[in-house]
């Protein structure tokens, strides 16, 4: 019989999540050596994850990390709120945020083993969803915001402005993640989706009734709502509707956002 006490076990189980008769069995497998036990149940922990692969796993955290003029957001995906919004879940994805601002979004795989073990812990279905990376440009603002629900992120956003203060930013971000733009500018969206739209409220508007000699009028005000649904440059300032989001910049413009939302 190997040489290691209930302590070992105990110690083991503590590190890893183990029950104790795979603790103990991880000990046996490997004389003892506590380091080798614990890889050993990563593997176990892996191949029993690997059953869990196709459970649906639209549940997460998003995290938001911010340094100078560099900003990143990342997704880690799970199965269940209540694994979400633990400790170490959100403490996880937001150590992993830090380092792709740090180092780039390819740094994120660093942290694959700290992942695996997390499914081992938790037993669920762990995966890393999106991860966007903004490097604002020289003498560009930046800024961010994520919306929190439960102790978690569940909505990140990042803005980049030409010009302007910071706050400005910020509001433009709060604003972003309750009306979730498609996009920045009108023309950002494809003209064969903006046609489609006039064709289908073309067809509407004429199946009303509505005059021939008025259809284009109405046709064009009604796509003028479309855009404002969709634009963010178009949109009414959450904070007040009276003041679009473009009266609000002034003189910056938008440069680029990015926005992530657990489960989209």
């Amino acid at each position: 019989m190997a040489d290691f006490t209930a302590k070992d076990v105990q110690a083991l189980r503590q590190a890893t999540g183990a029950g104790m008769m795979d603790a103990k069995k991880a000990l046996s497998e490997n004389g003892g050596d506590a380091e080798a036990a614990a890889k050993w149940l990563r593997e176990k922990g892996l191949a029993k994850a690997a059953t869990r692969s196709d459970r649906d796993n639209s549940q997460g955290t998003v995290a938001v990390s911010q340094s100078g003029a560099v900003a990143a957001i990342v997704e880690l995906k799970c199965e269940t709120d209540f694994v979400a919004k633990s400790d170490q879940f959100t403490g996880l994805v937001q150590e992993i945020a830090a380092l792709v601002v740090a180092d780039g979004e390819d740094a994120a795989v660093q942290k694959v083993e700290a992942i695996d073990d997390l499914k081992l812990v938790l037993k669920e279905n762990i995966e890393l969803g999106q991860i966007v990376r903004i490097e604002a440009g020289a003498g560009h603002v930046l800024d961010s915001y994520v919306h929190r629900q439960d102790g978690r992120g569940v909505n990140g956003v990042i803005v980049e402005l030409d010009s302007g203060p910071a706050e400005v930013a910020h509001d433009v971000a709060v604003h972003i993640a309750f009306t979730r733009p498609q996009a920045t500018r009108c023309e950002d969206i494809a003209a064969a989706e903006v046609a489609e739209e006039r064709a289908t409220l073309t067809s509407i508007t004429r199946a009303e009734g509505k005059p021939e000699s008025s259809l284009d009028k109405i046709v064009e005000g009604r796509l003028t709502a479309w855009f404002k649904e969709r634009v963010l440059l178009e949109q009414g300032f959450v904070k007040d509707d009276k003041t679009s989001v473009k009266q609000l910049l002034g003189d910056a413009d938008v440069v680029r956002f990015a926005q992530v939302v657990v489960g989209s």
